[in-house]
C-alpha cells in the first residue's frame, strides 16, 4: 500500500510538471540557443498587472498552449519593472531607477524599454539568433495565442508583409488548442 502512495505522489507530481511551462531567463535562452537554435518566446509582465495574472492563471496553464511552448521555443519570463540584468546585442540593460519601497507600479527596465514595450501584458517573439521579431500586446485566451505562436515558429510571418496576406492568413487559421 505504502508503494502504491508513493506512485501516485510521484505520478501526480509529474502530471503538474508537465502541465507548467518551463520558464527561464533571457541570459539561460540565449546561452541555449549557442547550442540548440530554437526561437525565444518571452512573456513581459508586471507584478502589479492584472491581465499578466489572468494570462499566467489561464493561458500559460492550458495543456496545448504548455506543450506547444516547451517544445518549440525557449519561454522566457521578464519582469519589466524588474532588477534583473539581461545581456543582449553586447549590451547590458538594467533598471537603475528601481526603487523597492515602491507598491504598485515602479520603472521600467530598460530592455522591456528598448523592445518598445507599450504595455501589459506583453509576448515578445525573437529567431533563432536572438533578433526580434515582434511583440503581441495583450492578454489573449489559448485560441488567440495559438495563431502567433504557429505563426512565428513556422516562418509564415516572413510572407505575411501586407494587412490583406494577414487577414487571409487569419481567416484560413483553424485553431486546435482546446479551452
Amino acid at each position: 500500500m505504502k508503494n502504491l502512495l508513493v506512485l501516485f505522489v510521484f505520478l501526480m507530481s509529474f502530471f503538474a510538471q508537465s502541465q507548467e511551462i518551463k520558464w527561464m531567463t533571457m541570459n539561460d535562452a540565449l546561452e541555449a540557443q549557442k547550442k540548440e537554435p530554437k526561437k525565444i518566446f518571452m512573456d513581459v509582465y508586471t507584478d502589479w498587472c492584472g491581465p499578466c495574472k489572468l494570462l499566467d492563471k489561464k493561458t500559460f496553464h492550458n495543456k496545448d498552449v504548455v506543450s506547444f511552448v516547451n517544445k518549440n521555443y525557449y519561454p522566457v519570463k521578464f519582469n519589466a519593472e524588474g532588477t534583473e540584468e539581461v545581456e543582449y546585442n553586447d549590451f547590458t540593460y538594467k533598471n537603475p531607477n528601481y526603487n523597492p519601497d515602491r507598491k504598485g507600479r515602479n520603472s521600467q527596465h530598460f530592455f522591456a524599454n528598448a523592445l518598445k514595450i507599450s504595455g501589459y501584458p506583453s509576448m515578445v517573439f525573437f529567431d533563432e539568433k536572438g533578433n526580434l521579431i515582434a511583440p503581441v500586446v495583450g492578454y489573449k485566451t489559448p485560441q488567440q495565442l495559438e495563431i502567433y505562436l504557429k505563426m512565428i515558429y513556422s516562418n509564415d510571418y516572413k510572407k505575411l508583409t501586407t494587412k490583406a496576406a494577414w487577414q487571409k492568413y487569419e481567416e484560413s487559421f483553424v485553431s486546435t488548442f482546446e479551452n
